[in-house]
């Protein structure tokens, strides 16, 4: 069964990780790769990455990507949201600090926003507006 607008948004807004997929290539199934992902119910849909990564190169090129979350318990749900990328900005402090503490406990995203900084370089934000949507809660299953 289909979710209703506030169910699929809502969804999405919880911290799942995210199956990204873009077209890389007319020869080449799309890109899919697990990412972490922020979203607000009614807004605009991002990601942090950095901006020569494989995936970055890829939304640059297709200007959209399509994002899949799901869960399998205590029913299966899933949300998958497909659009536009609307702007790219460069990453901050703020941003990481805001994904890392959606996805990992207090005690950890320190030490992850160290990390990422010292390791991993630079990134970039990038925007989706989500334009087309499909949902389901298959039940207990």
């Amino acid at each position: 069964m289909a979710l209703t607008a506030q169910e699929r948004e809502q969804f999405l807004a919880e911290p799942h990780i995210g199956a990204l997929a873009v077209a890389q290539a007319s020869d080449r199934a799309p890109l899919t790769v697990p990412i972490w992902y922020q979203y607000s119910p009614g807004g605009e849909l991002w990601i942090y990455t950095g901006p020569e990564s494989r995936k970055a190169r890829a939304i640059r090129d297709a200007g959209r990507f399509s994002l899949m979350v799901q869960r399998t318990a205590p029913s299966v749900r899933y949300v998958s949201v497909e659009g536009p990328v609307v702007r790219t900005e460069a990453g901050s402090p703020d941003r990481s600090h805001e994904m890392a503490h959606r996805y990992l406990p207090p005690d950890r995203a320190a030490e992850f926003m160290e990390y990422e900084r010292t390791r991993l370089g630079e990134h970039v934000v990038i925007y989706m507006r989500p334009e087309h949507w499909l949902s389901a809660d298959l039940g207990s299953v």
